[in-house]
């Protein structure tokens, strides 16, 4: 984990499914390689450990990967996108500088960590995140 004195990008995985947002979350991690790396959490489900979303579990990651650099929230589906978009628009749920990113959700995931751990800001982090869409696998 990141020392909390380091201004980084934080970025919160938000999924349908806990398993899946961990999991995510544990591969992008891994795949930034060693030293510093930017934090990190997962919030899928709901709180109950169903399947869904759950405002009060992006907020909670949210503030938890807070280092006042801004924060990437990423989403897997429709209503993940719709929950973060309320809580946003809401405007005091989520940390200052939180910015949904529209980027497919793993390989998204991944490139946000990776630039975050760099040390980029939340614009490069977006952007890297972003680019992934151009990711071909043929």
């Amino acid at each position: 984990m990141s020392d909390t004195t380091e201004k980084l990008v934080g970025i919160v995985l938000v999924s349908h499914s806990a398993a899946v947002a961990a999991s995510v979350a544990e591969l992008a991690k891994g795949l930034a390689g060693g030293g510093t790396t930017a934090p990190v959490a997962p919030a899928g489900g709901t709180p109950d450990g169903g399947l869904g979303t759950s405002a009060e579990l992006i907020a909670a990651a949210a503030a938890a990967v807070d280092r006042g650099a801004g924060i990437a929230v990423l989403t897997d589906l429709g209503s993940a996108v719709l929950t973060v978009k309320a809580l946003i628009a809401e405007g005091d749920e989520l940390p200052d500088g939180a910015r949904l990113v529209d980027a497919p959700f793993v390989e998204g995931a991944v490139a946000a960590v990776v630039t975050a751990s760099a040390g980029a800001d939340l614009d490069a982090v977006e952007a890297a995140a972003a680019e992934a869409y151009s990711y071909r696998k043929t």
